[in-house]
């Protein structure tokens, strides 16, 4: 296969290592686009010096070169590159979310339906162990019918604050972080039940990060970003990039060209996406979720559990138990330091003792999943019972949820969907 990139930021890391790496058997990397020649050189000189390379105007010489085309871009211009390479006649392997509205989703559905393409949305939740862990109990029956699910995901102040320094922190670009993270939660629980969205209703608010919130805080005068600001290396919201060789080279030294800040200040003006979000969720299959997404919590990860008509499953996953303030600084030293991380998924039978369920984790990111995903990607799912690879329909149920928790939010209403979650209505 012969595979292009268009979007070359941080996001095309994993594909790219993986094509130059284990996978490289399955395919080579024939063409780079990105609106930034930096960041495509960057890459460019890990690939061979010689790879083609493409400015968004000239995507449709790059297809002339693929069989392939992977799409890492910001997130609102992933419908226009997905649909183009679908409509001549390529594959496609997305990074969720699959887009950012229902148009989008519109449009993407029409162009999977008429081509010859086949396009894979890559949520690497579903391959991390514990996930599949949950998903094998669910299918067996081990607590019956679910009836309800409650989940709550906190992101940390090292990793929920950087959405709010980069280009996520503009809805218009991200369709804030219902869509852009919680899409991968969303999808976990479509995915967990066997079922899909069909009313959603939400309440959001941005409480912590951003100007007004800053100036309720008394926080006083705050830069504008962190290279060159006055609290650099010592507020612990002031990231350094310079620090990182891979965000220096990828982002520092690529200003010049586009002007984009990879580190803005999280307490600036011009941030209009929540940090605060509560959405319940009712399924075609009757369940309810309750789920919350926190932005600023002092430690990461998150909580499922599963009420069901035989019992009750619950699973609890730490990511990193603390943040040392030098690693919200510095990001070279968050990727280093002791994360104290941890899992633990506990079945409760009615009228027996609670047992702990073994998590078997292979090696990588998210305990072997990415891994995982990734011979999915290249070699194919072969036969697995889990259905692990998510397709167009998966992508859109998961956009749509948060699509419409944002609408609800905003109107106070609570909204329909249907078309087994594709469509609002």
């Amino acid at each position: 296969m012969k595979y292009a990139f268009v979007g070359l930021g941080h996001r095309a890391e994993m594909y790219v290592n993986a094509l130059l790496g284990e996978w490289r058997d399955a395919g080579t990397i024939v063409a780079l686009c990105d609106t930034n020649r930096t960041r495509m050189d960057y890459y460019a000189e890990r690939i061979g010096n010689e790879v083609p390379r493409f400015a968004p105007a000239e995507f449709d010489k790059l297809l002339e070169l693929a069989d392939a085309v992977i799409v890492t871009t910001v997130d609102a211009t992933h419908a226009r590159y997905v649909c183009a390479a679908l409509d001549a006649g390529r594959d496609v392997i997305v990074e969720k979310p699959l887009t950012i509205d229902a148009e989008g989703c519109a449009a993407i559905a029409e162009a999977a339906e008429r081509s010859t393409g086949r396009l894979i949305v890559t949520f690497n939740y579903r391959y991390s162990p514990r996930n599949s862990a949950v998903r094998r109990l669910l299918m067996e029956g081990a607590i019956g019918e679910v009836t309800t699910v409650h989940f709550e995901w906190t992101l940390d102040t090292i990793h929920g604050a950087d959405y709010f320094r980069r280009w996520h922190r503009d809805r218009a670009n991200s369709g804030s972080l219902l869509v852009h993270k919680a899409t991968h939660h969303f999808d976990l629980v479509n995915w967990w039940l066997g079922s899909a969205p069909e009313t959603v209703f939400a309440q959001t608010d941005l409480r912590f990060y951003g100007a007004e919130n800053a100036r309720k805080r008394g926080l006083g005068e705050r830069p504008g970003r962190g290279q060159g600001a006055p609290g650099l290396g010592t507020d612990p919201f002031i990231l350094d990039i310079s620090k990182d060789p891979r965000l220096k080279a990828l982002y520092l030294e690529a200003e010049h060209e586009d002007g984009y800040l990879r580190d803005q200040d999280v307490f600036g003006e011009g941030i209009n996406i929540d940090d605060n979000m509560s959405v319940l969720v009712r399924y075609a299959n009757r369940a309810v979720m309750t789920y919350s997404l926190h932005a600023h919590a002092p430690w990461e990860g998150y909580r499922v559990a599963f009420n069901g008509t035989a019992g009750r499953l619950e699973l609890d996953v730490v990511e990193r138990e603390w943040t040392p303030p030098h690693a919200a600084i510095d990001p070279s030293a968050a990727a280093k330091e002791p994360k104290g991380s941890w899992e633990r998924l506990t079945l409760h039978r009615h009228w027996s003792r609670p047992e702990e369920v073994p998590i078997e984790v292979g090696e990588g990111g998210h305990g072997g999943g990415d891994r995982l995903l990734l011979n999915d990607v290249f070699r194919g799912p072969g036969d697995d019972p889990l259905a692990r690879q998510a397709g167009y329909r998966d992508g859109i149920r998961s956009v749509l949820t948060g699509v419409a928790a944002t609408t609800s939010a905003r109107t106070g209403d609570a909204v329909r969907l249907t078309d087994d979650g594709t469509r609002l209505r």
